[in-house]
């Protein structure tokens, strides 16, 4: 791989691609008991980060597809829109029932990653494409386990399930376009840059702009959360039990 993709990579990459690389003892501080379960610090950081990734790989998916020059990258580019439209449609019915504010743009960091393909077409676009996407869903993959098997949270355990899922399909269609390179990917995993949290952090929106909303295609296959089948129906819309602070 040349060494354009190499300089993207290491001014770029980092696994908090979804901002879960912050490393606090207050991480698993309950900051709200809710009728879905007890919501963590950890918890409502992972409905944050999980909305912010949608604001930045949906358009790099559209970009895509304008962009790709082989059937794999356009193949890839359609789960990218497909999967973080279902996702974003679920963060966006939990975060007001957990009193979570969501982000109206990606991180400084992940608008980076939309700046740079932006910029790029060709082979060039496909091999950063493919190699950025895989680094960044298989850094995360790990941290969507952990959250899984430690919320107690059912509304944040039915996103990470949907998170799960829609990580490995990604994970999967950028292998399948044959230019992962993965001795650089993995290196890159394992041994990232360091960057201020204000690169990895997405702003809260202003007071009153309205929610931006990433729009399922219309030959979607992605399915949100059944937020109504969830604690006997619990799915009401109305913010959870005892002030938790916002996100």
């Amino acid at each position: 791989m040349g060494g354009a993709m190499a300089l993207t990579l290491a001014a770029l990459a980092y696994p908090g691609m979804l901002g879960l690389d912050k490393v606090s003892t207050a991480q698993d501080r309950v900051i709200a008991n809710t009728q879905w379960g007890p919501l963590t610090e950890q918890d409502r950081d992972f409905v944050v980060k999980v909305r912010a990734a949608g604001l930045w790989e949906y358009p790099v998916g559209q970009i895509g597809l304008q962009k790709g020059s082989s059937k794999a990258v356009i193949t890839a580019s359609q789960h990218l829109i497909d999967g973080h439209s279902a996702l974003d449609t679920t963060c966006r019915k939990i975060a007001p029932m957990l009193n979570i504010t969501l982000p109206n743009i990606a991180s400084p960091q992940q608008e980076g990653f939309v700046k740079t393909l932006k910029s790029e077409s060709g082979k060039q676009f496909d091999t950063d494409f493919a190699n950025i996407l895989r680094m960044t869903h298989g850094s995360i993959f790990n941290t969507v386990a952990k959250i899984r098997s430690t919320t107690k949270n059912s509304l944040v355990r039915a996103l990470a399930d949907q998170a799960n899922d829609t990580v490995l399909d990604h994970i999967t269609v950028m292998e399948k376009t044959g230019l992962v390179d993965f001795d650089q990917t993995l290196f890159q995993q394992t041994t990232p840059p360091k960057l201020p949290n204000s690169d990895l952090t997405p702003p809260p929106p202003p007071a009153g702009q309205p929610e931006v909303v990433l729009t399922p295609p219309p030959t979607a296959t992605s399915t949100p959360v059944d937020i109504n089948g969830i604690a006997g129906g619990g799915g009401t819309g109305q913010a959870a039990g005892p002030s938790p602070s916002g996100g």
